[in-house]
């Protein structure tokens, strides 16, 4: 049994890539640039998800408005892992909430079915502060997953789960720091 507070991620000894869904003309200007340019906004906080399933939970694999594509965020391990030093859990005090550059939010993980599993997938929401670091020094790579989730979707649909399992990202455990263990 998976403890109950775990990151699972596709990353190598640089890198992580994180999830993020998006309307089709922010993810197509960022595709376009190689990295987040207007509409995206660097006026509010961006959520990232390092768990490929909960994403597609979030956004009903790519079907919920403003959420129709999905994007592979390769980022520094470097950047990831300032970003989870400076987090603060979302249960924490609302005042350090509100203080904090980074936010952390741990949801049930998700099957590939969308059914909630008894162990937990992390978010992470990097604040105003941040997000131009974020954009413009933490971010290798973008690419467009859109295709590959809407077969995986269809496959799903289908009946053809095991078809549709060969498609996603492989994640493995990622050492999940002392501090964001959970509430």
């Amino acid at each position: 049994m998976a403890p109950p507070y775990e990151i699972r991620a596709a990353y190598d000894a640089d890198t992580i890539v994180v999830y993020q869904a998006y309307a089709p003309a922010l993810a197509d200007a960022a595709l376009r640039a190689g990295r987040f340019v207007a509409p995206f906004s660097f006026h509010r906080m961006t959520w990232i998800k390092p768990s490929f399933l909960w994403l597609m939970h979030r956004s009903n694999w790519a079907r919920k408005p403003g959420q129709e594509r999905v994007l592979a965020v390769r980022i520094t391990r470097r950047g990831w892992e300032e970003a989870l030093s400076r987090a603060v859990l979302t249960t924490a005090d609302p005042a350090a909430v509100a203080r904090a550059a980074v936010h952390v939010q741990w949801d049930p993980e998700r099957s590939l079915r969308g059914a909630a599993l008894n162990h937990y997938s992390i978010q992470v929401g990097i604040g105003r502060g941040l997000i131009r670091t974020f954009t413009d020094e933490w971010i290798v790579d973008l690419t467009d997953l859109t295709p590959q989730v809407r077969r995986a979707a269809t496959l799903i649909r289908s009946g053809q789960a095991a078809k549709a399992q060969r498609l996603l990202p492989a994640e493995r455990v990622y050492p999940l720091p002392r501090a964001l263990a959970g509430p």
